[in-house]
């Protein structure tokens, strides 16, 4: 088993296009490559409610099935386990997963049920870069999640940790935040999928500290940007808001005000947004 540990940012509307020449990439190019991806559970959706998310990758010269546990983390920056090993075909190895703990928890009866539930498909332009004496994989992704007659568009930047310490992510967020309209985003494509598949988004509820008040308004900006709900852009002001009033120190509070602040604006997703939202994470969570 592996350990992920990635930062995932959602991109404002045509902000992808300002990533291939950023001056933190140097003069590496990144050629696009075509992703396909279907996702796995049970009708009933046992992997969704364990948080395991399982996937048959295409790519041009192979296919790769992967099991993900949920992440553990917080302002979008998680740390996951994962399995990942190339298949022959475009059928599941039952047989490895069967040797897998995630899967011995949930049991032969889920292994049986596996079914095909949504798929994704996004280009993919990755770069491996150095940064802040770490070595960081940035994947820029555009395509979309499709499940039961519905889509929604996959738009978003992932900083995954190859070597070093994790603060490197975040200071590379913030070089980028610089000039690109981009936030810390909470919902894995997996769990949009889901979403997606049932036609509902869900937000739990958490606690009153604030870190989860923090991670409840971006899982309310995510849902949001999929649903198209109001209803979840007021319920991510409504968290800032709290938190701004309940903030450990002023600078939470600054920022959780600027941010609630800009969701009041049609135009919120902005370079600037992003700035306070990672100072903010960058506050909450110090080195």
């Amino acid at each position: 088993m592996a350990e992920e540990i990635e930062i995932k940012l959602a991109l404002g509307p045509g902000e992808a296009d300002k990533l291939p020449g950023h001056p933190a990439f140097g003069a590496m190019s990144a050629p696009p490559a075509r992703l396909a991806n279907t996702y796995y559970d049970t009708p009933a959706g046992d992997l969704e409610a364990a948080k395991v998310a399982l996937r048959l990758r295409r790519t041009p010269g192979r296919t790769l099935q992967t099991l993900k546990t949920a992440g553990h983390g917080s302002g979008g920056l998680s740390a996951r386990g994962e399995w990942e090993w190339e298949v022959d075909g475009d059928t599941l190895d039952l047989d490895g997963l069967t040797a897998l703990p995630p899967m011995q928890a949930l049991g032969h009866d889920v292994l049986r049920a596996l079914a095909p539930r949504f798929t994704t498909d996004f280009e993919r332009q990755a770069w491996l870069i150095d940064h802040e004496g770490a070595r960081i994989e940035v994947a820029l992704d555009r395509g979309e999640i499709r499940a039961g007659g519905r889509s929604v568009t996959i738009d978003e930047l992932e900083l995954e940790l190859k070597v070093g310490e994790p603060d490197a992510l975040w200071h590379l967020a913030r070089r980028l935040a610089e000039t690109v309209a981009l936030r810390p985003a909470n919902a894995s494509k997996a769990a949009r999928g889901g979403a997606l598949c049932e036609g509902r988004w869900h937000v739990p509820a958490g606690d009153d500290s604030a870190a989860a008040r923090f991670d409840r308004a971006i899982l309310c900006l995510d849902a949001y940007t999929d649903s198209g709900q109001p209803a979840f852009l007021d319920q991510a002001r409504t968290s800032l808001e709290a938190l701004a009033r309940h903030a450990p120190t002023d600078d939470v509070s600054q920022h959780a005000r600027v941010l609630a602040d800009a969701l009041t604006r049609e135009e919120w997703l902005t370079p600037a947004f992003g700035q306070h939202s990672l100072a903010l994470q960058a506050a909450l969570h110090p080195a």
